[in-house]
């Protein structure tokens, strides 16, 4: 008889560990209608990923061990693996606990812990030495924990494009002590091309150890991380026979046998910026309402950085909770009123307009003695923004509804946005895209549904805060600028680097000097959905007193 495996890619909550528990029987109460012999969890799924601090805690340690100890009471007739944390006199375990028949039979500790760019694993967790597989319906069975399977070089495969080819230790060790089918727990965050890494490195090591595969991942937005699902399972020749959907809940029903993996669940890997895009929809989705937020604010420039983030709120969580406000001043254009008013009227959000300029006059007014002989400059323009960003607070504060900024990676890199002002608020939606992911994400959207006026799309950009004011004023290219901060970013090349792939050594220059000065405001800006393999979130931690500029050889 085929061993029946149900994945289940779930959507578990940090410190929610009663939700966490009963979510987790009822996958285990419906399995049994199918007739499942192993149910499978995430990582971490009693307690959610990642729990962070929470983990110095004892008396949270206490409530999962509870709540491990009597969901395990509860389940009878099916094999469920289920990770928790671990507390032992040797130190504290990133585990994974086997229950059969009302009790835990068996239980993995996790031996590689990942303690680069988002992770922090190494501060929480001891490293398990010992493999473990059981027996499940007759078929030996391996478990291992996400970073297991990237063996010891996991940091440069999930980097970068590169994938190492030789067994990892934790996959070689179940194979060594009889596992037949391995089973693999994960809470695997997202970013760009992350579907195919993960794929490439479970299928390397499934034909490395001719043994099938199992990798269930956790869903769901934590704060600035998004996690994706995609679950799968590879046969033992490294060929993929189950593909569960990304970006939702789901669980799929797996036969194994011989070898070989079978399931209806063929879903295809999604294009990069459908990917891009249902990854910001989840994490504003589950950011607002696993925070209990009634509702969102966005102000609504006419410009394309607030309009693709009207529409993603607008589909993370209904038109019906999202309020859209436009604060004209003298130096908006009518198209930009045009545009604003249009969209938000299409996609059916509440709108309202507020004009700014009687109360810039008051502040300039105020002022007045203190700014005598000194010309308009950037000090007005902020003013502006900071106008904007108060009113937008006030609206927070009266109706319980979170403040979404609107800026992007390009402008956070460059200190192109203002303190207290645009960067006023709750959650930083594009805070990890460049300014031209923004336009691909703002075209891709509109192939959905026509929802960003055509027009937003292709006037120059501008912060509208002076008279004829462009972004190309103050910035290179975004072309340039994008690029140059994604090599110095998220590959951490240097200046020499950068201009050895054709940039000038004047614009590589004077971005690494921007995006060393603005270290200050970034660490004051809300937290941003992470996309890419490096945001300026968990996995960007500079000193905001240093003299780095970037290193150029002479």
């Amino acid at each position: 008889m085929p061993l029946k495996i149900l994945v289940a890619q779930i959507n578990c909550i940090v410190g929610d560990v009663s939700s966490n528990a009963e979510k987790i029987f009822s996958v285990v109460e419906n399995a049994k209608s199918v007739g499942a012999d192993l149910i499978v969890t995430p990582e971490l799924s009693l307690c959610g990923y990642p729990p962070e601090d929470l983990l110095l805690r004892p008396d949270f340690l206490k409530e999962c061990d509870l709540k491990l100890t009597d969901l395990a009471q509860r389940i009878f007739g099916v094999t469920v693996i289920v990770g928790h944390p671990y507390q032992t006199n040797e130190g504290l375990y990133n585990a994974a606990s086997i229950i059969q028949d009302g009790q835990i039979v068996a239980r993995y500790c996790k031996q590689e812990l990942p303690n680069y760019r988002v992770f922090d694993e190494a501060r929480y967790f001891e490293r398990g030495t010992q493999p473990c597989v059981v027996s499940i319906a007759g078929v030996p069975v391996g478990i291992n924990i996400c970073e297991d399977v990237w063996g010891e070089d996991g940091r440069e495969a999930s980097t970068e494009t590169k994938v190492h080819a030789y067994p990892a230790n934790a996959v070689e060790q179940a194979k060594a002590h009889g596992a037949e089918l391995l089973v693999v727990l994960n809470a695997s965050p997202f970013h760009a091309g992350k579907d195919i890494l993960r794929r490439t490195v479970v299928q390397t090591q499934s034909r490395l150890h001719a043994m099938p595969i199992v990798f269930c991942n956790l869903i769901g937005g934590q704060d600035e991380l998004v996690f994706d699902g995609g679950s799968f399972a590879c046969n033992n020749k490294g060929d993929v026979g189950a593909q569960m959907p990304f970006f939702c809940e789901k669980v799929s029903l797996m036969t194994y046998g011989q070898g070989d993996i079978a399931s209806d669940c063929s879903e295809r890997l999604l294009a990069n910026d459908q990917a891009l895009y249902e990854a910001l929809v989840l994490g504003v989705k589950d950011y607002v309402n696993k925070n209990g937020f009634q509702g969102v604010l966005i102000g609504l420039s006419g410009g394309i950085d607030s309009a693709l983030t009207l529409a993603v709120a607008a589909d993370a969580i209904g038109a019906e909770r999202v309020k859209a406000v436009m604060m004209p001043s003298q130096f908006t254009a009518d198209m930009s009123r045009e545009d604003a008013s249009s969209m938000a009227v299409g996609l059916g959000v509440d709108y309202s307009e507020i004009a700014i300029k009687p109360i810039f006059d008051a502040f300039v007014s105020g002022l007045s003695d203190e700014f005598m002989g000194r010309a308009f400059d950037t000090t007005e323009e902020n003013l502006q923004s900071r106008i904007r960003g108060t009113l937008l607070m006030g609206l927070s504060n009266k109706f319980g509804s979170l403040v979404l900024t609107t800026g992007n990676k390009s402008e956070m890199s460059t200190g192109y946005a203002t303190l207290y002002g645009d960067m006023a608020g709750g959650l930083a939606v594009l805070k990890d895209l460049t300014k031209q992911a923004v336009y691909r994400l703002s075209i891709y959207r509109n192939t959905i549904s026509a929802c960003i006026p055509v027009r937003i799309i292709e006037r120059p950009p501008s912060a509208e805060l002076r008279a004829d004011q462009v972004d190309s004023d103050s910035l290179p290219s975004y072309e340039v600028l994008d690029a140059i901060v994604e090599h110095y970013v998220e590959y951490d090349r240097g200046i020499d680097d950068i201009v050895g792939l054709g940039y000038r050594v004047e614009d590589v220059t004077r971005i690494v000097w921007l995006i060393h000065m603005n270290e200050h405001k970034r660490r004051q800006s809300p937290p941003g959905i992470r996309v890419t393999a490096r945001g300026f979130g968990k996995d960007w931690r500079y000193p905001i007193t240093s003299k780095f500029r970037g290193l150029i050889d002479q």
